[in-house]
C-alpha cells in the first residue's frame, strides 16, 4: 500500500521522509524524523509506535541497522511490518516481514533507504534510490524527485491517494510537515505544489518560533 524513501543530507545534517500510498493520510502514520538523530518509516500493516521506537534506539546510540534488528527480535507481529531507517552516520537499513503485502522490496543507497509494498514492480525502491543519488540541492527537492521517480517506475499496483514530506533540521519540531491526505488523481503532484509554496517560507517560521521580535512580517492583510 506504500512506497517511501528516508534520507539525510550529508551537507546540512537534515533528515527527511517522502512517502505515498493508496491509503489516506499515510504520512500521519508512517513517516518519522528527529533532528540530529535520523529518519524512519514504519509501513505495510502500520504500527505507528515503531517509528519513534527506531529513533529512540538510534538516539540512545544504536545504528539504524541495529535499531531495526532489535525491534525485529523483540516486537510482536513483526512479520506484518515493513521498516526503514537512516541515522546521522549515514547507516541505512530496511526490513520486510514475511507477511508484507504483495510485491515488496527495499533498497539502500548513499545517505538513503527506500521501501515499498503492494508495488507494481520490485524495482520501485531502486528507482527511488537512483533518483535521489543523482540529484543535488535541497533535501526536500531530492526527496520529491525520488518519490516521483518511484511513481514513474510504476508505483503501487493501484492508484495512490495520499503523500507526505517530513523534514527535521536542528530544532525539536519538523521544519517541514506537508501532507496531501486524500487526492483522487495526483497526490504527489499536489505535494510538489505545496512544497514550492512552503519552501521559501520555511526558515521564517523557524525564526518566528525562536526569535519572534526579529522575525519577518507575515505579509497578510492587517499585518502591521
Amino acid at each position: 500500500m506504500t512506497f517511501s524513501i528516508a534520507a539525510r543530507c550529508a551537507d546540512t545534517g537534515r533528515f527527511g521522509v517522502a512517502i505515498s500510498s493508496s491509503s489516506p493520510a499515510v504520512a500521519a502514520r508512517c513517516a518519522h524524523v528527529r533532528a540530529g538523530v535520523g529518519a524512519a518509516a514504519s509501513q505495510n500493516v502500520t504500527d505507528p509506535r515503531l517509528g519513534p521506537a527506531m529513533l529512540n534506539l538510534i538516539e540512545a546510540g544504536a545504528s539504524a541497522s541495529a535499531a531495526i534488528d532489535a525491534l525485529v527480535a523483540s516486537r510482536a507481529d513483526i512479520d506484518h511490518r515493513q521498516l526503514a531507517a537512516i541515522d546521522a552516520r549515514g547507516d541505512a537499513w530496511a526490513f520486510s516481514g514475511a507477511a508484507t503485502l504483495g510485491i515488496h522490496a527495499t533498497a539502500r543507497g548513499r545517505d538513503c533507504v527506500a521501501a515499498g509494498n503492494l508495488l507494481a514492480s520490485p524495482h520501485i525502491p531502486s528507482a527511488m534510490i537512483g533518483a535521489f543519488e543523482r540529484s543535488q540541492g535541497d533535501l526536500g527537492d531530492r526527496l520529491l524527485l525520488a518519490l516521483a521517480a518511484g511513481l514513474a517506475a510504476g508505483g503501487e499496483a493501484g492508484p495512490v491517494h495520499s503523500a507526505g514530506l517530513l523534514i527535521a533540521d536542528q530544532v525539536e519540531w519538523p521544519v517541514t510537515d506537508l501532507r496531501v491526505d486524500w487526492d483522487e488523481s495526483d497526490p504527489i503532484g499536489r505535494l510538489r505544489v505545496l512544497w514550492e509554496l512552503w519552501r521559501p517560507q520555511a526558515g521564517a517560521y523557524v525564526q518566528r518560533a525562536l526569535n519572534p521580535a526579529a522575525a519577518p512580517t507575515y505579509g497578510v492583510p492587517g499585518d502591521a
